[in-house]
């Protein structure tokens, strides 16, 4: 029987089989982009500058000024009509002038007076919660003057928002721990989140304490442990990894953070939607 052999070597085209040296098996080419090129986001038809990038998610600056969340998939893009897959942005200095960026990932703004505080209001569970969001987010809010207040669990949320009176002039955001179908928190925001205001945002993660949201390698650890319900979270997970008490390990993981990437990326997503809710439109600062 004729045997056929394959052939040594094809300098032109390589290995057939070699996906690499198909442009179509391999996808679209992966491209940083600079903050000033103007990019289609393929899904949605947002057209707009990177304003925030992140593995999972971008945030455009779109041509009217306002900003959009976006999923950052492969082949998500297109510049100048090509396909593309987002890896990262590159600054560009405007007027000689290297342009800074937050915790959070935006453009620095410049330096000017303080602000008057807006009206709404970020709520947030604890006092924990609102720290580490001053960390990263800390510039963001003193930027766009909202200020975060914690209100120690939302066991009587109905009756603090009925006294907040929330409007187009004091929009409200709340951040809620453990929110996923089904637990007592999913239960305690239903009527919020179930349009009873359309000036008040609920958003959420799935995890049972903030603590959590900070990504496990950032605090050197593999995982977050797994501690039984009925005892305390903070405690139990101080006693499993031997840092002491609930105050000494909180210093550690807020010490350890330094930016968004930190963060898991349900508690950034919520924390962006929050801000993206209280500065939207209504009251400007002054």
């Amino acid at each position: 029987m004729a045997r056929f052999s394959r052939p040594a070597s094809n300098p032109v085209s390589g290995d057939i089989l070699d996906l690499r040296n198909d442009p179509i098996a391999a996808g679209p080419p992966e491209r940083r982009v600079s903050d000033a090129e103007t990019l289609v986001h393929r899904a949605t038809g947002a057209r707009g500058t990177v304003d925030k990038w992140h593995r999972e998610w971008v945030v455009l600056r779109l041509l009217d000024g306002t900003t959009r969340r976006v999923t950052n998939l492969a082949g998500g893009f297109a510049v100048a009509g090509e396909t593309i897959t987002l890896i990262g942005v590159d600054r560009v200095p405007s007027s000689g002038l290297s342009l800074g960026r937050t915790a959070s990932g935006s453009i620095a703004a410049p330096q000017g007076p303080a602000k008057v505080a807006r009206a709404s209001r970020l709520w947030v569970e604890g006092d924990h919660d609102a720290r580490l969001i001053e960390r990263v987010w800390g510039d963001d809010l003193r930027d766009a003057a909202i200020v975060v207040e914690p209100q120690g669990g939302i066991d009587d949320l109905d009756a603090a928002v009925a006294r907040f009176a929330p409007g187009p002039q004091a929009r409200l955001a709340v951040l809620v721990d453990h929110l996923i179908p089904g637990t007592k928190e999913w239960h305690l925001t239903e009527s919020q989140r179930s349009a009873a205001s359309k000036w008040v945002t609920v958003v959420g993660h799935p995890f049972v304490d903030v603590w959590a949201c900070v990504r496990p390698q950032v605090v050197g650890i593999a995982a977050w442990p797994d501690v039984p319900k009925g005892e305390d979270w903070k405690t139990g997970t101080c006693r499993r990894l031997g840092w002491g008490t609930p105050q000494e390990g909180w210093r550690r993981i807020l010490a350890s953070v330094n930016g968004f990437s930190d963060l898991d990326p349900s508690l950034v997503g919520a924390v962006e939607a929050a801000l993206d809710a209280l500065v939207g439109g209504g009251e400007e600062p002054t």
